[in-house]
């Protein structure tokens, strides 16, 4: 059976566009199809300057909320990534066939550390190496398939990259994955700055809808959403970048097509009004299972015990190998 994996990062709550982008296709797709892993990466949320008690509210807030979305622990594996060994264990050894060069192409240590300098903060080691762990998390379970957005794409690239270099020169010890992603509303722009990402990690709110945020919240954030000059309804990602946004996830949340959408409206503010609703519709039964989860900590603490284990369960052949390919000592006893 196809392996996947993913992960989500808690540097953030979770907004509109993970759950468009991924997390739905997790739940009604992956999990079925496939042996599916989905893991908070708390570790990920490090690199950077953090609070300890926000990055563990948040790692159980996106836990809760990967269940709220409909991941059902009796068909994949749930879990928190420093939970598992084997992700550090690996990361190491991949850090030690990645190259410096490599690390610091990659677009987001370039744009991240410039970020932290402009505040005046120091750049952490891990921010340029995360992308290792980042790899290590994908093939340390023999993973096959991993769903992204465009903008993780060069994560799985150097994932890539990195299993064919071990195996080249160590012996063939992983296998290779791809990167997969869905076609409608794979990546969700801000309202406010429809040219770049709904991020959870930014600092401006009002361009970004929460999974939990409240429905009167919602409306307003969709109709304040910065449209185009003009007033037709073209679905034009170049020329009308605003409404192209409202579009794609009008078409995401109802499932229709962004340039057929386009023709039934003659205004912004009536585009504006369905977008809202169809993203409350979409929103309403998670907020609703998010709360029911919530009343119930003891449950979700044990999925991600279980989840732990299996995880783990899978992942230590593959590192204990990798372990020994590379020329490590086995531990006796142990």
């Amino acid at each position: 059976m196809t392996r996947v994996f993913s992960g989500i990062k808690p540097t953030g709550h979770l907004t509109l566009g993970n759950y468009l982008g991924a997390m739905r296709r997790w739940a009604a797709v992956d999990q079925h199809r496939a042996d599916a892993l989905f893991c908070v990466v708390d570790l990920h949320a490090l690199t950077v300057d953090h609070d300890p008690a926000r990055v563990r509210r948040l790692s159980r807030q996106a836990a809760t909320l990967l269940l709220a979305t409909g991941l059902d622990p009796e068909s994949c594996t749930v879990f928190v990534q420093s939970h598992v060994d084997e992700h550090a264990r690996l990361s190491y050894l991949l850090e030690c066939v990645a190259t410096d060069g490599e690390m610091r192409r990659m677009i987001q240590y370039r744009e991240k550390a410039a970020r932290e300098q402009r505040r005046g903060g120091s750049v952490r080691l891990s921010l340029l190496t995360y992308p290792v762990l980042m790899a290590a998390d994908i093939l340390a379970y023999g993973t096959d398939e991993v769903p992204v957005g465009d903008d993780q794409r060069p994560h799985v690239e150097l994932a890539r990259d990195l299993a064919v270099r071990f195996n080249q020169r160590y012996g063939h010890t992983f296998v290779v994955p791809r990167a997969t992603h869905p076609a409608v509303a794979a990546r969700v722009m801000n309202l406010q700055d429809p040219m770049s990402k709904m991020g959870k990690s930014d600092d401006v709110g009002p361009g970004i809808v929460y999974l939990l945020d409240e429905p009167d919240v919602v409306r307003k954030k969709v109709a304040r959403a910065v449209t185009d000059s003009g007033c037709d309804v073209v679905y034009d990602r170049e020329a009308r970048p605003g409404v192209a946004n409202l579009l794609e996830i009008l078409a995401a949340c109802s499932g229709g097509d962004p340039e057929s959408l386009a023709g039934a409206y003659e205004s912004y503010g009536a585009l504006k009004k369905d977008t809202a609703e169809a993203v409350l519709e979409v929103l309403g039964p998670v907020r609703e299972r998010h709360k029911e989860l919530c009343a119930d900590p003891g449950y979700v603490e044990a999925v991600l015990r279980d989840g732990a284990e299996r995880a783990r369960g899978m992942a230590r052949p593959t590192v204990d190998a990798a372990h020994r390919a590379i020329g490590l000592l086995p531990a006796v006893g142990v």
